[in-house]
């Protein structure tokens, strides 16, 4: 593979999809559904980007094992359940502006895109059918197959599948677990700043630039 390819690894929710009412709601359905209080808004938001089951031992540290798994369970089928319920199978929105640069980087040679995402294969799938993605990533790595992030696994799996090194490597996402597994994978972390982390978290975990839009990211994805 030429030295000049890159691979541009974005992260999902948050980062390219506008899901986070989606996941609020699923994720008060499953703590009422388990018979307890709501969780609290912040909590939510801040643990978005990490696996479910470490996304609600955050939100409510000492929770049992198995009300872990109560929860998370309820929280996949409501999830999943919320998008069956809208017409096209979707129940998030990309970003503004997040599909014609996804485009015009997948019509580059040298490019080579992937997700690394806290979502199931399942959930990608319908995400990607439902919004017209086609086989637009190169690698997707998912929760199923990795410990949650920001343990470096997706981007060690990415880099391997895509035959790159991490100097070719660029990962883009919205919260702390991003910019600290692109760290501990040695890539290049990019954040941005309309997702679920401010910016000053996202720089303290290690991000080396902010994007402000869309158009700000592709300047900096070729800087």
């Amino acid at each position: 593979m030429a030295d000049r390819t890159r691979l541009i690894v974005f992260d999902i929710d948050g980062t390219l999809l506008d899901s986070y009412a989606q996941i609020m709601a699923a994720m008060e359905h499953a703590f009422h559904a388990a018979n307890l209080p709501g969780p609290a808004p912040v909590k939510v938001r801040n643990g978005i980007g990490l696996a479910v089951e470490d996304m609600i031992h955050g939100i409510t540290p000492g929770f049992s094992a198995h009300t872990v798994d109560q929860i998370a369970q309820s929280y996949r089928e409501e999830f999943r359940a919320s998008a069956l319920r809208t017409p096209r199978g979707e129940a998030s929105d990309l970003f503004d502006g997040a599909l014609d640069l996804l485009r015009v980087l997948a019509a580059e040679d040298r490019t080579l895109l992937g997700v690394a995402s806290g979502k199931s294969r399942r959930g990608y799938d319908r995400m990607v059918e439902a919004l017209g993605l086609g086989d637009m990533f190169h690698t997707q790595q998912l929760s199923d197959d990795h410990p949650s992030k920001p343990h470096p696994s997706m981007l060690l799996a990415a880099m391997a599948e895509a035959g790159v090194t991490p100097a070719q490597t660029v990962m883009i996402g919205d919260t702390s677990y991003d910019m600290q597994m692109a760290q501990s994978a040695n890539v290049r972390g990019i954040g941005v700043n309309w997702g679920y982390h401010i910016p000053e978290v996202l720089l303290e975990a290690g991000a080396q630039s902010i994007a402000s839009d869309f158009e700000d990211l592709h300047a900096l994805l070729n800087a």
